[in-house]
C-alpha cells in the first residue's frame, strides 16, 4: 500500500530510539502535574514564573470573554483590529523599547512570517548554528541563501558575512537558547551587523519576562534595543499565555502588516488570551522577585546536579539546564527512572538537538520551593545508580 512507508518509519524511528510519544498530565501546569494518576514535580515546563494559573489572569481572561467574547473573528485586517490588541501592543512597544509591536498567533508564526518578509531571493540570511527550528524554517521558507555560523561564534559569522555580496542581510539569533540556556553574544553581532550593513533579529522567547531588571529581555539587559532591527517573543512561557509579538521601529511593522503573511491569513489572537497576558505584564511589573527567585532555583539545582556529577552544559543561573546524556536511549532511561522517583522531565533527542547530545532539558521556576529542587538532585542522583537494563524506555 501507498502508507507501508509509514510502517517502516516507525520501525526506523523505534530502532534508533527517536520515537515520540505524548504522556497526558491532569492539572494546571504548576510546579506540580498529576501523571499516570501521580503527583509528580514538573521540571519540564516553560511556565518560568508560575504565571500560566495565576489567578490575576484568568480572572482577566475570564471578564474579556465575558465582554468581548471568546473569538477575535478573523484576521485583524478582516474583521477590524480589536482595541484590546492594540492596549497589548503598546505595552510590549513600551516594555521592549521600540516605537510598536505587533502581535501573532504564536512564536513560529511570528518567525516564519517575519523572516519572510524582511528577506527573499537574492538576499541572505545568517542563521545561529543552534538557533530554534521556528527560525530555521523562516529562513527555508524566505528563499534567501542561508549561511549557518558555528553556534556563538562571531568569528564564523564575520567570515560569512565578509563573503557576502547579497543584496539586503538579515542575522537571526535566539538570545537565550531553547535547548541549551547559554546567551548569543548580542553585542559582537550589533557590531558585526553595523560593520556589514545587516539587519538583526532576535528571538527573545525564553528571555521576555525572566531577564534583565525589567524582565524585558537579553537585549535590555545589554542596552542594545537600538541597535537590533526586530525583537521577537513569546506570550506562551514566561508570561504564561499564548501567542507571540515582533516589537521593531514603525516601519518595520507596518512592513510586515502588509508582508507578512502568517499575520494576515490567521485569525487574531482570542481576546481572553490578550487580556491575560496584559495581566502578566503587570505582574512582571510589580514582582520582580519571582525573577529572582527563579535565578536562586536555577543556581541550587545547577550546583546540586554538578555535586551529583552530572554534566549540566549552559550558564550556572539559567532557567534551562541541558543535563547532558548522550545516547538517545540512556537519555531516555534516566527520564523514565526520574518519573518513577516522582520528577517529570523530558529527554530530548535528535532532530530538536544534533545526534550525540542527547538530553534532559530540566526547567526550573518561580514557584518550586527550596525543598522542591532539593528532592529533585535527590532524585538524579538517586536515578544515577538504576540498573539501566531493567528500565523500559518511553517517552
Amino acid at each position: 500500500m501507498v502508507l507501508e512507508f509509514l510502517e517502516a518509519e516507525r520501525r526506523r524511528r523505534r530502532a534508533a530510539g527517536l520515537q515520540r510519544e505524548m504522556r497526558p498530565v491532569d492539572g494546571a501546569q504548576d510546579a506540580f502535574l498529576t501523571v499516570d494518576g501521580r503527583r509528580v514535580l514538573s521540571l519540564c515546563s516553560n511556565n518560568y514564573l508560575g504565571l500560566a494559573n495565576h489567578p490575576a489572569l484568568a480572572e482577566a481572561a475570564a471578564r474579556a470573554a465575558r465582554e468581548l467574547g471568546i473569538g477575535a473573528g478573523a484576521s485583524r485586517l478582516i474583521s477590524g483590529s480589536m482595541r484590546i490588541h492594540h492596549d497589548l501592543e503598546d505595552r510590549l512597544g513600551d516594555l521592549k523599547g521600540t516605537e510598536r509591536a505587533l502581535l501573532f498567533t504564536s512564536g513560529y508564526h511570528a518567525n516564519l512570517g517575519t523572516i519572510s518578509a524582511l528577506v527573499g531571493a537574492g538576499d541572505a540570511v545568517f542563521s545561529d548554528a543552534l538557533n530554534h527550528a521556528s527560525l530555521i524554517d523562516g529562513c527555508r521558507l524566505s528563499r534567501a541563501d542561508i549561511h549557518a555560523y558555528a553556534h556563538c561564534d562571531p568569528g564564523d559569522l564575520e567570515s560569512a558575512l565578509r563573503g557576502s555580496r547579497a543584496r539586503r542581510k538579515l542575522i537571526v539569533t535566539d538570545s537565550i537558547f531553547s535547548m541549551d540556556g547559554d546567551a548569543a553574544p548580542l553585542r559582537d553581532i550589533c557590531d558585526l551587523a553595523e560593520r556589514h550593513g545587516a539587519m538583526v533579529m532576535v528571538d527573545e522567547a525564553h528571555a521576555t519576562g525572566v531577564v534583565g531588571p525589567r524582565g524585558a529581555g537579553l537585549a535590555d539587559e545589554l542596552g542594545l534595543q537600538s541597535r537590533i532591527t526586530v525583537q521577537m517573543g513569546t506570550l506562551g512561557k514566561a508570561l504564561g499565555t499564548f501567542g507571540a509579538y515582533v516589537a521593531a521601529a514603525d516601519d518595520v511593522i507596518e512592513h510586515l502588516v502588509n508582508h507578512a503573511r502568517t499575520l494576515i491569513y490567521t485569525t487574531a489572537l482570542p481576546p481572553p488570551v490578550v487580556a491575560a497576558a496584559i495581566a502578566a505584564l503587570d505582574l512582571v511589573h510589580a514582582e520582580p522577585e519571582r525573577r529572582d527567585r527563579l535565578r536562586r532555583n536555577a543556581r541550587r539545582l545547577h550546583d546540586g546536579l554538578a555535586r551529583t556529577g552530572y554534566a549540566v552544559a549552559g550558564e550556572a543561573d539559567s532557567h534551562i539546564l541541558p543535563v547532558m546524556i548522550g545516547d538517545p536511549d540512556e537519555t531516555m532511561r534516566l527520564s523514565v527512572a526520574l518519573l518513577d522517583r516522582g520528577v517529570f522531565a523530558h529527554g530530548i533527542r535528535p532532530p530538536t538537538v544534533p545526534a550525540g547530545t542527547s538530553r534532559i532539558r530540566a526547567t526550573v521556576m518561580a514557584t518550586h520551593s527550596d525543598a522542591d529542587i532539593d528532592a529533585a538532585v535527590e532524585a538524579f542522583k538517586d536515578a544515577h545508580h538504576r540498573d539501566t537494563e531493567d528500565t523500559e524506555i518511553s517517552d
